[in-house]
């Protein structure tokens, strides 16, 4: 049996040896490829609390909407905790209603539903209830039961319903999702080409695609319905839940709608349908 070959040192050989330069480079990267996402994160997360300083900063920032965004929801968790520091920020809450930025005016209408002692916040929100983005009229909607004012009670039932989705330019379908597929409020729903250029049609609000009015590859006119979103099961239980408090009569077929289950409905959902119809015949009993 033969013997193994010995591994003999070449003496020709030298060990090269990281330079200190390129040892710093290598740490930087590294540090790089762990902080960078990090600080993406922290820069886009809108729990992250801000001092009075940063709100203040943020709130200002018209060149970044993100950090108004960001500001608003940390007004808006202040106001829940009835911090009474929230107050001094309330006239620009009151001035962000008419942003020219619809996540602006979206989570506005939201946190002046925190503070229903404020009647300046009451009035701001009744303009609201005929914004062009359907989920600032919801959230404007919801803020308002929150004041005892029903006044958004049609917006209310329409979170209940499937939602349309047109198209906004004449041109060819390229690309559609698929049936009962989950899409995310601004999701793309469809693209449509024409004359070289693509558009992506996305979705106003949060839902599933019940279903296509159209087929990839068919020619579509701007305007023309192209599919019908499902609400998701948060948008249908808050709903629900505003109209256990100003619902009427005949926001019943709406209602009981949801008292049966559905596919991808939570048993919250259907419990609360159940709860709000019998709010709704027991209001109309006493009157």
């Amino acid at each position: 049996m033969p013997l193994p070959t010995p591994i003999v040192k070449d003496p020709n050989f030298e060990r090269k040896r990281m330079s200190v330069r390129n040892r710093i480079l290598f740490f930087v990267v590294a540090w790089a490829i762990v902080l960078l996402p990090f600080l993406f994160w922290r820069s886009t997360w809108f729990g992250r609390p801000l001092t009075d300083r940063e709100l203040d900063q943020y709130i200002h920032d018209q060149q970044k909407p993100r950090h108004m965004q960001h500001a608003l929801v940390q007004l808006g968790e202040r106001m829940a905790k009835r911090d009474s520091s929230a107050a001094r920020w309330y006239p620009e809450v009151v001035r962000l209603a008419s942003s020219s930025v619809e996540e602006i005016r979206n989570t506005d209408a939201w946190i002046m539903g925190q503070d229903n002692t404020r009647p300046e916040f009451h009035q701001a929100l009744l303009p609201m209830l005929n914004d062009p983005a359907p989920t600032v009229r919801a959230n404007a909607a919801l803020s308002l039961v929150r004041f005892g004012d029903a006044s958004g009670r049609p917006q209310l039932v329409q979170m209940l319903q499937p939602a349309k989705v047109t198209a906004p330019q004449a041109g060819r379908v390229t690309d559609l999702a698929k049936v009962g597929e989950a899409i995310r409020q601004n999701g793309t729903i469809a693209k449509i080409e024409a004359n070289g250029n693509t558009v992506e049609v996305r979705s106003p609000i949060a839902g599933r695609v019940r279903a296509f009015s159209v087929e990839r590859g068919a020619p579509v006119q701007a305007g023309s319905e192209l599919a019908t979103m499902d609400p998701a099961p948060e948008q249908v239980w808050e709903a629900l839940r505003a109209l256990y408090l100003v619902g009427e009569k005949e926001d019943l077929p709406a209602v009981v709608a949801y008292r049966k289950s559905l596919p991808n409905m939570p048993d919250r959902v259907r419990e609360q349908a159940v709860q709000t119809e019998k709010a709704i015949l027991d209001r109309e009993r006493k009157r």
